[in-house]
């Protein structure tokens, strides 16, 4: 049976969850550049993949007119008109297998979760490495005749920034740092006073970047930048473009257990991500990073860690956990990872 040329790619999800598919697509595309990618995704995510040849993106109006079984019966007709040989579905949730319905003529591989070996990690039966979700893609396109080879990845070089975004970093010749300080639930979010230790000092020396959304996060970042030197935040000013322009030039990028810390590593940048109530284990680390960069909470004082796989379900106490990370250790592993940079010796 011949390959496909072809090939749909359904992820419709949160951002980090399409942004850790972004460096799988782009080792794909250089191992097998005669193969056309469609990735089916929300609109709104269509950047991530700005810098891939042979992708396209179909963007899904979840919310409009592809909304229901109706609208999916609406999209599967679009979708036939690409002519795609085959489907990597790398969600496989209850709408993208409803879509696969329509599209039952074609093949289709779907990505194996692992549910019970991650009930398994969260219940305290195992603790150790699962799978990690970027090998999970991986194998979704091995099973449609295209293996791939995630050990030598590349990234896209980073972007000369316009005059308006340089003025809006305020032309600085400091290492950047970004910081994405929120997260979908409170235990994965480290405690707002924390952090602003650690911004008062890598502030000293150092440019920090706050990273956020909606009305509440822009007024709390709005609040530290006002407080803090050589802070500025950058939430709600830009497009998700110019974010990543930016997001390009960082030096370093502290993040949360969340869809920044995947962006920031879909684009090669070096990545401190801050753990509570959920653990690298399960398989969603940042794509290619430092193991070393991992901060996690104290498992001496929270042995229940990983509680869920989310940050969405946890026992009475745990919503701090996080908080068991001192703002020492943040600011001694940024200071490690700016030493070893060429432009810091």
């Amino acid at each position: 049976m011949p390959k496909p040329k072809h090939i749909l790619v359904i992820r419709l999800s949160a951002m980090g969850d399409v942004a850790m598919t972004v460096p799988i697509l782009r080792q794909f595309t250089q191992q097998y550049p005669q193969v056309k990618l469609t990735v089916l995704t929300r609109g709104f995510f269509t950047p991530f993949f700005r810098d891939l040849k042979n992708v396209t993106v179909f963007a899904a109006d979840v919310k409009g007119k592809h909304k229901g079984i109706l609208g999916l019966y609406k999209l599967s007709k679009e979708l036939k008109r690409l002519e795609i040989d085959a489907i990597a579905d790398l969600h496989n949730v209850l709408r993208s297998n409803m879509l696969k319905l329509f599209l039952f003529n074609k093949k289709c591989v779907q990505i194996d979760k692992g549910r019970t070996e991650k009930k398994a990690l969260t219940s305290g039966k195992t603790f150790k490495q699962l799978k990690t979700t970027h090998q999970r893609y991986a194998e979704v396109f091995s099973a449609l005749g295209y293996p791939l080879d995630l050990n030598s990845p590349t990234f896209p070089n980073k972007v000369i920034l316009t005059k308006k975004l340089d003025n809006i970093v305020g032309n600085t010749t400091k290492p950047l740092i970004g910081i994405a300080p929120f997260a979908a639930f409170k235990s994965k979010a480290y405690s707002i006073e924390l952090m602003k230790e650690v911004i008062q000092e890598l502030s000293k020396t150092n440019t920090i970047l706050l990273f956020g959304g909606g009305n509440n996060e822009v007024k709390i970042l709005n609040d530290i930048a006002s407080s803090h030197t050589n802070t500025i935040n950058l939430a709600g000013k830009l497009s998700l473009n110019e974010e990543l322009d930016i997001i390009s030039n960082l030096s370093v990028m502290i993040s949360m257990d969340s869809g920044n810390a995947h962006v920031a590593a879909m684009l090669g940048i070096e990545v401190v991500t801050i753990w509570g109530v959920t653990h690298p284990y399960a398989g969603f680390y940042p794509f290619n990073q430092n193991q070393d960069n991992a901060l996690l909470a104290d498992r001496d004082k929270f042995p229940l860690v990983p509680t869920s796989i989310y940050g969405n379900k946890f026992p009475e106490g745990y919503e701090n956990a996080i908080n068991s990370i001192k703002p020492e250790q943040i600011v001694s592993k940024v200071n490690t990872i700016l030493q070893k940079k060429p432009h810091m010796k």
